[in-house]
């Protein structure tokens, strides 16, 4: 399977679990508004979710597929498969132990993650009872993305792709279904977020029997195999997961910023992560394991051009994205959220926070394409420094920012820190000549950058023609169709007149298969 087909087939399924993801949110936000509930799930959940995020999008792919592709070239599919089950038994053996630590410690990590709370009378107590329902979901999500991991490896991507789609139905059911019958929505969520971990657990159980590689659980044995795959998650998770980390620390402060500032950046993000996770994860999901098997072969070259045309792609496809989210939030968040318990203020205030968080949208995915050609090469302590450095500077700016922008400034200082992250990863790559910029990609991104120019001057123009005939919600539906259908074939036009890109290339790469598959 090519790079491009590869990168379809997950961003394929990624559209789908954003899009129900963004329903999930829909519901939330009818019934949770923006208030002390909302902000109380949405910090339960954050602990299990930056798990997930590290483990199921980043470090554990990372330190897992190169080892157990090493494997399976070098020593066939049994020896594989009784590294994948050795690993299983270990991690479910650590996970099973730290859950049960963080039931008993999790009054005392609350605190840690969001001290504001403590200010609101009953909150604090309310966040911990839902974290106390969310955090076993780490256990199985977890256990899933080792078996996502075996599947990707195999060239496999739909299945795993597919689990977030199970985690956003299972919630929004719960969400119905429970909220009659549960003390408040926050807990139908909670208890919605627990079942939604069995059932992808399960649902890629029988996958990787499907794909002829069933995972036993194994008496844990740490070989020296599955010892250099732990230690190399724990460097990975930093690096892979700087972005997550961010959010967490903007959770930290935003604690203390205001009743409901937490799910105001909870709701813009997941707008955010609409175009990131199609594009971004999709890109790196692919990109690791054909650059692991392009520098198994010794192909270096093979490798820079698969970054070029990773970067390219990526870069076609969230600046428009990013684009919109900056010139259009108003309009994207009052259609989506504003219904029920989420009114006119809340919508103003998602959507600044909105537009803060998309000026580092390219950024957020051209990391996914730049750390793989540190995982591939099987080096973890790079992008870790790199890592600590971005959260260092982010929690400088959001301290910087937090009191003349408030919410709105954690959401900016994320957005700035990722970028330099790009940069620093860039040319750590460059000095090392693992990366260099192709003549094609130089000739192209300015094109791409016009083109997304027209794009943002025509949003700008509709908006301020259209935007004041949203006099109700099926209007703003409408306007807002209008507008993004405009701005996609502005930019479309643009690239096409500038060459940014052309239409049968890009079929061409779809149906193109890479030389290393």
């Amino acid at each position: 399977m090519s790079l491009f087909r590869s990168i379809a087939t997950v961003g394929g399924f990624t559209m789908l679990s954003r899009i129900t993801g963004l329903l999930r949110e829909m519901a939330i936000a009818h019934f949770l508004g923006a208030g002390a509930v909302a902000d109380a799930f949405f910090v339960a959940f954050r602990f299990p979710n930056l798990f997930r995020s590290l483990f199921a999008e980043g470090a554990f792919n990372t330190a897992f597929i190169p080892l157990f592709t090493g494997k399976l070239s070098a020593e066939g599919p049994d020896a594989a498969h009784l590294f994948a089950e050795r690993a299983m038994a270990v991690l479910a053996l650590a996970l099973i132990l730290f859950v049960i630590v963080m039931e008993l410690a999790m009054p005392w990590a609350m605190f840690a993650l969001a001290p504001g709370f403590d200010t609101v009378p009953g909150k604090m107590d309310l966040a911990v009872d839902l974290s106390r329902i969310c955090f076993p979901y780490l256990l199985f999500i977890s256990l899933t993305s080792l078996q996502a991991g075996v599947l990707n490896s195999l060239g496999r991507f739909a299945a795993a792709a597919g689990t977030p789609v199970l985690l956003n139905i299972t919630s929004i059911a719960a969400l119905w279904a429970l909220v009659p019958v549960t003390p408040t929505a926050g807990h139908a969520m909670a208890w919605g977020t627990f079942a939604a971990g069995i059932v992808q657990f399960f649902w890629l159980v029988f996958s990787v029997r499907k794909a002829g590689m069933p995972l036993r659980l194994v008496r844990p044995k740490i070989t020296s195999e599955v010892g250099l795959l732990f230690r190399r998650v724990v460097p990975g998770a930093v690096g892979a997961g700087v972005y997550q980390v961010n959010l967490v620390i903007n959770t930290m402060i935003a604690s203390t910023v205001a009743n409901g500032a937490v799910s105001l950046l909870n709701y813009a993000d997941r707008v955010n992560q609409l175009p990131l996770g199609v594009i971004g994860i999709a890109i790196g999901t692919a990109l690791l394991p054909l650059l692991s098997r392009q520098l198994k072969e010794g192909d270096t070259a093979a490798a820079i051009t698969s970054q070029n045309r990773a970067m390219e792609f990526g870069l076609l496809m969230t600046l428009p994205a990013a684009v919109a989210l900056i010139c259009i939030p108003v309009p994207v968040i009052r259609v989506l959220f504003e219904r029920g318990s989420f009114g006119p203020a809340e919508t103003e205030a998602t959507a600044s926070a909105l537009a803060a968080f998309a000026i580092g949208l390219p950024a957020y995915v051209l990391i996914k394409v730049l750390t793989p050609g540190f995982f591939a090469r099987e080096d973890t302590a790079t992008p870790v420094r790199v890592a600590m450095a971005t959260m260092a500077l982010n929690v400088v700016l959001n301290l910087a920012l937090v009191n003349s922008l408030a919410h709105v400034g954690m959401a900016l200082s994320t957005a700035l820190s990722s970028w330099f992250n790009v940069i620093v990863l860039a040319v750590l790559l460059k000095r090392r000549g693992f990366f260099a910029m192709d003549p094609r990609l130089l000739a192209r991104l300015p094109r791409i950058l016009a083109a997304a120019a027209v794009m943002a001057a025509v949003l700008w123009g509709g908006k301020t023609l259209l935007w004041p005939w949203a006099s109700s919600q099926l209007a703003a539906l409408g306007l807002l169709a209008a507008l993004v259908t405009l701005g996609l074939l502005a930019f479309a036009v643009a690239a096409q007149v500038s060459g940014a890109a052309h239409l049968s290339e890009i079929k061409a790469m779809m149906r193109r298969s890479s030389r290393s598959s």
